[in-house]
Formats: structure tokens, sequence, C-alpha cells
């Protein structure tokens, strides 16, 4: 389990979290959402091992988190990141090369079931596509955790659709843990089991999904909208 205590993050004064605490189990997806500024980027990379926090704990296993976690979690960052004279066959080589638990059949499965040629250069993809192209490298790892950054972001509907469905198919939930920001609740509810809400850096909400239409009755975008008016 990935646990944060007590965290908190700044940028050159800035305050990214404030004292926050957070367990993530496995066996879940989770959406992580709030307006921009609210700190999930910054929630992600410390969760991936690509920040350390400036005070409390952040623990995998009840081992310090380090860069060394990433040998356990799959990290997608919002921006592509990729070599662009790469051809995709030749980036999954690449990701092949660099992380144990990467599976060719698996990424090269997912790509068939995402529209993928192989042969595409990444430079010569569409946004979409390069999308796609970032699902399928992620999720070709089996990693016990799959941080996403904004997977949906600017894509067309028919896209995320594709990427819903990828993310459905290629995670085992009960042994896989997804943690995505997003600002497209509405459409990937259906997908989630917990969803955590930031304002400020700071957890103003941390509800199941069933818990938020049986109790509350009401969907997922509606309780937060409401949620953040009683915040104001």
């Amino acid at each position: 389990m990935i646990e944060l205590l007590n965290v908190s993050k700044k940028y050159r004064g800035k305050k990214a979290l404030v004292d926050l605490t957070l367990a993530i189990p496995k066996g879940k997806i989770i959406g992580l959402v709030g307006e921009n500024g609210s700190g999930k980027t910054t929630l992600l990379k410390l969760t991936a091992g690509l920040l350390t926090p400036d005070l409390g704990k952040a623990t995998y296993g009840g081992q310090p988190i380090t860069r060394k976690i990433a040998t356990d979690i799959a990290y997608m960052p919002d921006a592509d990141l990729f070599y662009p004279y790469f051809t995709v066959n030749q980036l999954f080589d690449f990701y092949d090369s660099q992380f144990v638990d990467f599976d060719l059949i698996k990424a090269k499965e997912i790509a068939q079931f995402l529209n993928i040629s192989l042969d595409s250069k990444i430079k010569g993809l569409s946004k979409g596509n390069r999308g796609r192209v970032k699902i399928a490298v992620t999720l070709g790892r089996e990693a016990s955790y799959y941080l996403l950054d904004e997977p949906f972001s600017g894509l067309d509907p028919m896209v995320r659709d594709d990427i819903a469905k990828g993310l459905i198919r290629y995670t085992d939930i009960e042994r896989q843990t997804v943690l995505m920001s997003t600002h497209e609740l509405k459409e990937v509810e259906p997908l989630l089991d917990e969803i955590v809400v930031l304002r400020g850096g700071q957890i103003i909400a941390h509800e199941a999904v069933d818990v938020i239409r049986d109790t509350y009755g009401k969907d997922a975008t509606s309780w937060m909208v409401s949620l953040f008016r009683r915040e104001q």
C-alpha cells in the first residue's frame, strides 16, 4: 500500500500540498480531481518518487518512497516525453530495455486494440494517437500501481472512450490500482471506485462512488460541484 502521512510540499515558497494524508490500497480505480493548481500533479509525482516531501512521510509497503519505486509503479505524465524519431515499435523496445516488468506482447496487443500502427513514427501521430501510445506503453508494464496524469486531456470523445476501454481490459483490479487525475469526471465516473478531491493542496473529500450515489443521491460531478460551493 502507498501511504502519505501529513505530507507538505512547496515550490518556490508556494504551497502545493499541505498536511495531506492519503492511503492508496491495491485493487482500486481512484479519480483525483480538483481545480488547476490544486496539487494533483504534485501528488502523483510525489507518489511516483519523482519528488520528495518537505514535511511528512510518503511510503510504499512501509518503506520511504524514492526513485527506486519506479520498478513497481508506472507513471504516465501529462506531457509527451517520447523520442519523436522513434516508431511505436521502437518505443516499445526502449521501454522493454528500461523496465523488467514491461510485457512486449501485452503492449502490442494494447496497440492493436487501440488501432495504433507499430510502424508509425511518434512525430507523425495526432494528439489522440499519441494519447493511445502513452496508454499502451504504460499499461504494457505489469506494475502494482498505474499513476496517470490527465490521460483524457484534450482528446476527442472517441479517443477517450478507447482509452477507458483499454483501462478496463488491460488492468487487473484484483491486484493493481489506477490513480488518475482528471478533469473529465463525468466521463470516467463509471470506471471509478473512489474519488479524491483536492483544493489548495489539501484533500477536502475522499468518498467511494457508490456512497456518493447512495448517500448523497447525486452523480459524482454534481456532488463535486456542491462540495466546492460549500467550501467557498
